[in-house]
């Protein structure tokens, strides 16, 4: 029953921190490993008028949906102006405000993006179906003419869709699709006369636009697309070759018609666009993607601690690694030590000097404690006082080790100074007395196991991956409590034991006599 008990506590836990990190890299995007970089565009727009003395009002579209990318950070740089941010069903506005705005004015809107799978599609309530608009003839027999052909041609309102931009802006038209080409005389003008084409046959559509990114922006102006409701979700394609959806790296800046930015009290505005890419950790990018998901989990994120106690702990999650080293090496394995945390502050001390180093003055140092400390029995101390003249002779070997390490140019050895002073004593201590109960023979071997443990230990504690995920995904504890919980119920052989009775296991038994 105990042991039922066990299990399913130990499940819950492992079940419980696997799912929050699986959570976290799905929805978030955090990574599983360090170092990772992920692309990023900042995308700005200049809006530039000239000011006549009056109170000047501008209002600029800004980007309210972003399907596929994710808003890292939004600036907006106006100056003496007053700003605020309106939002309607489909599109969000800055307003700048001045009592008077002489000569030439330049505002400016930033914003910095990352790709994001987790928004793909442009959200919104069902459009109605729209009126079919009246077509001066003879607009009108070419239309009825042209959707005529593409129903024959289509089966839903996708394909419908695209077998009426294939006709529309094929390389050889007609002479119906020629009469409606010559209505428009620029790109924007021709995609508001296939969003009427479409109103023809009651088809929600609307008009979006946005900005192409690509390696250097300059200049650049929003591009006209075409969207049409296929009474569940919106579907977008190019209104100049009919190619279905969205370009990957295309910024959906606003939706519907009508001017961009709108200036009283002004000369007319020029905007002009320019994007740059650059690359920045994933980590921070999931901690803004968290943050403008409204996540409560991210609030409980070390990374809102400051930095020196993240550094801290970054090293302090890591002790639990150790500890489940250390009950695996003895209970399953079978390795001895000198108690259970000891290892594993070994292997802490060994992160200031170094593997190469901390085995040669761990080694040094326990060999020169434990023949002083012999020497010290001879004088028939008690233990306390004998415990705290062990702790002086440690610290005076420190120092003379620091002073010869620096007298021949060493750098690396001279953070010996940073040993836990307490746990060399504490060992050397430990080791005198296995030595004087048990034998010399135990005492090495459990300065060895010790040793050995301690650099296994060191090995993960310092791999960064493991920091890194640790760090990050620190649920994960939850999960090695599961693990450790287990170990705790083993009952089994360790392999030192099946090693040790070997011979056992060779051994033929007689067979049964006649």
């Amino acid at each position: 029953m105990r042991d039922l008990k066990l299990r399913i506590l130990a499940a819950i836990l492992f079940a419980v921190g696997l799912g929050l990190c699986i959570y976290k890299v799905n929805v978030f995007g955090l990574p599983l490993k360090p170092g990772q970089d992920e692309e990023v565009w900042t995308v700005q727009a200049r809006i530039a008028f000239k000011g006549t003395g009056k109170p000047t009002k501008v209002q600029f579209a800004v980007p309210h949906q972003a399907p596929g990318f994710v808003t890292l950070d939004e600036d907006y740089i106006s100056g003496n102006y007053g700003l605020a941010i309106e939002n309607d069903r489909e599109n969000r506005w800055a307003n700048w405000a001045v009592r008077r705005a002489n000569g030439p004015q330049t505002l400016y809107y930033r914003i910095s993006i990352a790709r994001d799978s987790n928004s793909n599609e442009l959200t919104g309530p069902t459009p109605p179906f729209p009126q079919a608009p009246v077509y001066p003839e003879p607009y009108n027999s070419a239309i009825k003419a042209i959707l005529d052909d593409v129903r024959n041609e289509s089966a839903d309102i996708a394909t419908y869709t695209r077998e009426l931009l294939l006709q529309l802006n094929a390389d050889k038209p007609n002479e119906n699709v020629a009469l409606l080409r010559g209505r428009a005389n620029n790109d924007e003008a021709w995609v508001y006369e296939i969003s009427e084409v479409l109103k023809g046959s009651r088809i929600p559509n609307r008009i979006l636009y946005g900005l192409e990114l690509s390696e250097t922006v300059n200049n650049a102006q929003l591009k006209p697309w075409i969207q049409v409701h296929n009474g569940r979700r919106w579907l977008s394609f190019n209104p100049l070759t009919g190619q279905p959806g969205l370009p990957e790296n295309f910024l959906v800046w606003r939706i519907g018609e009508g001017p961009l930015v709108w200036v009283e009290g002004a000369g007319a505005a020029e905007v002009i666009f320019s994007a740059a890419r650059n690359y920045r950790e994933i980590v921070d990018i999931a901690r803004k993607r968290a943050e403008r998901m409204g996540s409560s989990l991210i609030d409980a994120s070390l990374f809102n601690l400051p930095l020196e106690t993240q550094n801290v702990y970054r090293i302090l999650l890591m002790v639990p690694m150790g500890a489940l080293l250390v009950v695996i090496l003895r209970n399953v394995v079978g390795i001895r030590t000198f108690g259970t945390f000891m290892p594993v502050l070994i292997a802490l001390a060994f992160r200031e000097t170094q593997l190469f180093w901390g085995i040669i003055l761990f080694t040094l140092m326990i060999a020169v404690g434990l023949s002083i400390r012999f020497y010290l029995d001879r004088l028939m101390l008690l233990l306390v006082p004998r415990l705290a003249s062990v702790l002086i002779i440690v610290v005076i070997m420190m120092i003379l080790i620091s002073i010869l390490t620096h007298y021949f140019g060493g750098t690396r050895a001279m953070s010996v100074a940073l040993f836990p002073m307490v746990i060399m004593a504490m060992t050397i201590e430990r080791m005198s007395i296995v030595w004087e109960e048990l034998g010399a023979g135990d005492a090495m071997k459990e300065g060895a196991g010790s040793l050995f443990t301690a650099v296994l230990g060191y090995l993960l504690m310092t791999n960064d991956i493991l920091v890194h995920m640790f760090f990050v995904f620190p649920e994960l504890l939850l999960c090695m409590l599961a693990i450790t919980l287990l170990f705790g119920r083993y009952t089994g052989y360790r392999l030192t034991e099946l090693w040790r009775f070997r011979a056992a296991l060779k051994f033929d038994p007689p067979e049964p006599k006649s």
